[in-house]
C-alpha cells in the first residue's frame, strides 16, 4: 500500500533529515514507526502525503507521490495530526466531518451518511453535535479520528495518536485504533500504544532505518532500544533483554 524507496531529504542542504530510507507498509497492515526526538518520523508522515519534496520515490497503492498525483493520493491518505486543534476547524464536529467528503466531491447526503457511520464506529455519537471548542482533549481527539474516517480512506497516518491524553482516553484510542480496518502507519513515542496496537515497527535514528521487525522483537530488545536513545515499553520494564541468554 505505501512505498518509500531511497527516500532523502534535508531542510538544509548540509543537514540531512533522512538518508536513502526504505521501507514498504502492506495493505491491512499496523506498522508504527518509532525513534528518539529527530529521527525523522513527522517528516516520512509530510512526504508521503506529499507535503515535502524529496528524493527517491513514494508510491501510494501503485501511484507515485509527485505534484500530478496528489489528488488522488490524498483521497487514499487519512492523516490525523498530533494536535487535533490543528484539525478540526469548524464550528461543530459534524461539521467538520461533513467538510472533507464534500471537498472530494460527495453529495451532502452522501458525506452525512459517511459521518453518521464513522461516529458509530467509534461510539461517539453524543458528539455529533458539540461545538469543538468545548471538548476534551480525549473527545478531540477521538473526533479528528472520525472526521478522517468519514474521508474513507484507504491507510491511515497517525502522528503521536496518544499524545497528552488521560489514561482513560489513551485506551479509548488503543482500542479506536485496534478495531479500524484501514491500513496504518503510526508514528509515536509511546512505545506501549506501538507495542498494543502494531505488528510490525521500523525504527529511525539519524534519518535512516536502524531496525526494522516484528513489533514483539523489536520492542523487548533493550539494547537496540537504548542504543537509539529509547526505553522499553512501561509494560516490559522488568522483562529480560531480548540479548540475555
Amino acid at each position: 500500500m505505501i512505498i518509500c524507496d531511497n527516500v532523502s531529504f534535508a531542510y538544509e542542504p548540509e543537514r540531512p533529515v533522512l538518508q536513502n530510507l526504505s521501507f514498504h507498509v502492506e495493505r491491512g497492515e499496523t506498522v508504527g514507526l518509532i525513534g528518539a526526538n529527530g529521527a525523522g518520523k513527522s517528516t516520512v508522515m509530510k512526504i508521503l502525503l506529499g507535503l515535502l519534496p524529496c528524493d527517491g520515490r513514494v508510491l501510494v497503492d501503485g501511484t507515485e507521490v509527485k505534484k500530478a498525483t496528489l489528488g488522488n493520493i490524498r483521497r487514499k491518505l487519512g492523516f490525523v495530526l498530533q494536535n487535533a486543534d490543528h484539525q478540526m476547524f469548524m464550528p461543530t464536529v459534524f461539521e467538520d466531518m461533513l467538510f472533507g467528503p464534500m471537498n472530494y466531491g460527495a453529495t451532502r447526503a452522501e458525506a452525512e451518511a459517511r459521518a453518521d457511520a464513522a461516529l458509530e464506529q467509534l461510539g461517539i455519537t453524543a458528539l455529533k453535535h458539540r461545538q469543538n471548542h468545548r471538548l476534551s482533549g480525549g473527545e478531540k481527539r477521538m473526533a479528528a479520528i472520525a472526521t478522517i474516517l468519514a474521508m474513507e480512506p484507504e491507510a491511515v497516518l497517525m502522528d503521536e495518536p496518544s499524545a497528552a491524553l488521560d489514561p482513560f482516553n489513551r485506551r479509548l484510542v488503543i482500542q479506536t485504533i485496534r478495531g479500524m480496518t484501514q491500513t496504518k502507519l503510526i508514528a509515536s513515542h509511546d512505545l506501549d500504544l506501538i507495542l498494543e496496537t502494531c505488528s510490525r515497527v521500523i525504527l529511525l535514528s539519524g534519518g535512516k532505518k536502524a531496525a526494522e521487525g516484528a513489533a514483539g522483537d523489536i520492542l523487548r530488545d533493550r539494547t537496540l532500544l537504548e542504543a537509539h536513545r529509547l526505553e522499553l515499553p512501561l509494560c516490559l520494564a522488568g522483562y529480560p533483554n531480548a540479548n540475555d541468554p
